[in-house]
């Protein structure tokens, strides 16, 4: 297998993992309620509480929360269906570069400005909200960790830049 063929190989295995992730993280938004009711019955049967009663307690307040949300405002979950498309429509636009990573870095650039995105978000929002810090920190590992393919993926489409870039000319001397 050529060079080329072998990075175009690998651009494309972590473009398909980070886009299932993406994809995965996207539709888990949409059951929420059902989630959050599975998760602190998990919680509890695995007596999880005991060692980390942090955990469950916020697992319990987000899950009343939403169980509330969900009798008396359900336009209020609206938002989340939107959160898990816009994972979707993102996923979506990595196609790009899975077809010609080249000529369309720019969308594997973007994903990567948004990943770094997600600290500051996280580090405002997340006090305005009251949500824990160590949940906070929990977000923002979305982002650090979510960079880390994109940025493999950025240095092998600069290789096979390199490697398909036309070969300079000499300049004409007269």
């Amino acid at each position: 297998m050529s060079d080329r063929a072998a990075l175009l190989k690998g651009i494309r295995a972590w473009l398909v993992f980070f886009v299932v992730c993406l994809v995965l993280s996207g539709a888990t938004a949409f059951p929420l309620v059902h989630e959050l009711r599975w998760t602190e019955d998990l919680l509890r049967a695995l007596s999880v509480g005991d060692y980390l009663p942090g955990l469950t307690d916020w697992i319990e307040r987000v899950r009343a929360g939403l169980d509330e949300a969900d009798a008396e405002y359900p336009f209020l979950l609206y938002g989340t269906d939107w959160l898990a498309f816009a994972h979707l429509v993102i996923a979506v636009a990595f196609y790009g570069p899975y077809r010609d990573p080249v000529r369309n870095i720019w969308v594997v650039e973007f994903g990567m400005i948004a990943c770094a995105g997600i600290v500051p978000l996280a580090l405002i929002c997340g006090p305005i909200r009251q949500i824990p810090f160590w949940w906070t920190v929990i977000d923002m590992s979305f982002g650090v960790l979510g960079v880390i393919p994109l940025y493999v993926v950025r240095q092998r489409i600069k290789r096979l830049e390199a490697l398909t870039a036309p070969a300079a000319t000499p300049a004409f001397s007269g």
